[in-house]
């Protein structure tokens, strides 16, 4: 088998209403997604994650550009080899960003074809199945107007709880003062409902009023508090993590083994996060993951992506072993973005759809997507 062709489909729609997150507002929503084509027949499907910021033109002119050059022709299974090829060939400017971003897509799609290939999921090409279904948690609780929407965040709360979730991630960063009094309302919304809270800052803050945050949250019982400070302050997250009482999160915007291993190393987190369009793909996720099992850490991944990604990540995340094994060992589980992206709810003919807070496992060879050329056609920029 060769690869003949490699489509670059970079995504764009605007929202009827824009949201915030800490690090600025998110006007529209965008993806940048990637057919592969073989000779004979069958097309992997891929995605690079577009940031919250970012432009997905980035990650389009590196595929275009420094990555179809070497690829065509080659051996879609062949696909350790192709990622050391694409790595070490952007390598003096690449390593992290949209460069990595951009193999992510292509090794998606080349674990969507060797699925294909053989009849099986990727999770089976990925050594199995730990689960066939996993526990979702609602990610939501972005800002509308900016500070002062506790009333508004604790009635999202009860609305997630409503649709069957029992794990929720509340964004904050707009704060402290505005941070905690967010929590508080959010708290008294849900006290006695079993809700598992999570909190994700986007490395809003420096060690110091993270530290001071992580302190003001500790009767909220926090599953991980997930980005605390910038991604390269590695001293900073290891700070972190050694003065607050609950698990620390983060790597969403880690890059391949070669950064995981300075992150991991340093023990900065007690969960490492990969995004599966970011991170390197699939073949970099198993690094990450044999990495993370290796100094303990649990691994849950990151997922922002479109229905594309989403599908890929349910992939990775049934093959993701416990870190730390026991009968009642803690399970990863998965992120369903509850804000607007139409990429989610429309790309594919049969998205990730979660009941009663759960999500099973697709079984369809591949990553297992039916994508919508349609959609694909109306939302194309460029």
């Amino acid at each position: 088998m060769k690869i003949i062709d490699i489509r670059i489909h970079p995504l764009r729609t605007p929202l009827d209403t824009p949201f915030a997150f800490s690090q600025g507002w998110v006007r529209s929503r965008s993806s940048t997604i990637v057919e592969v084509i073989t000779d004979e027949g069958i097309t992997g499907w891929g995605e690079a994650f577009a940031q919250g910021l970012e432009p997905p033109q980035i990650a389009t002119a590196v595929i275009d550009s420094a990555l179809r050059p070497l690829l065509i022709g080659a051996d879609p299974l062949d696909i350790e080899v192709l990622w050391h090829r694409m790595y070490h060939m952007t390598r003096d400017y690449g390593r992290k960003g949209s460069v990595t971003a951009a193999i992510s897509a292509i090794d998606i799609a080349l674990w969507d074809i060797a699925g294909k290939a053989y009849g099986v999921p990727v999770h089976r090409l990925l050594g199995g199945a730990f689960r066939t279904r996993v526990q979702a948690y609602a990610t939501g609780f972005y800002r509308i107007s900016g500070q002062g929407e506790a009333a508004r965040l604790a009635d999202e709360a009860l609305a997630h709880h409503e649709a069957g979730f029992r794990a929720m991630k509340v964004k904050l960063g707009y704060g402290l003062k505005d941070d905690i009094a967010v929590m508080a309302a959010i708290g008294r919304a849900i006290e006695g409902k079993g809700v598992t809270l999570m909190i994700d800052t986007n490395h809003a803050y420096g060690v110091g009023d993270a530290i001071r945050l992580g302190h003001a949250l500790a009767d909220h019982d926090l599953r991980w508090y997930e980005e605390p400070v910038a991604p390269e302050h590695i001293q900073g997250y290891r700070e972190v993590r050694s003065r607050v009482s609950m698990p620390v999160a983060g790597g969403e915007n880690e890059h391949t083994l070669y950064g995981f291993r300075d992150f991991l190393g340093a023990g900065a987190v007690d969960i490492a996060q990969p995004d599966l369009g970011s991170v390197g793909g699939f073949t970099a996720a198993r690094h990450v993951i044999t990495l993370a099992q290796a100094h303990g850490a649990q691994v849950n991944p990151h997922v922002w992506g479109s229905a594309i990604a989403q599908a890929a990540s349910l992939q990775l995340i049934a093959a993701v072993p416990v870190a730390h094994h026991s009968v009642f060992a803690e399970e990863p589980i998965f992120e369903y973005d509850r804000s607007s992206h139409p990429f989610r709810q429309m790309l594919v003919r049969e998205p990730a759809i979660q009941k009663d807070g759960w999500i099973d496992i697709p079984m369809r060879p591949g990553i297992g997507v039916d994508v919508d050329r349609d959609i694909l056609d109306r939302y194309r920029i460029g």
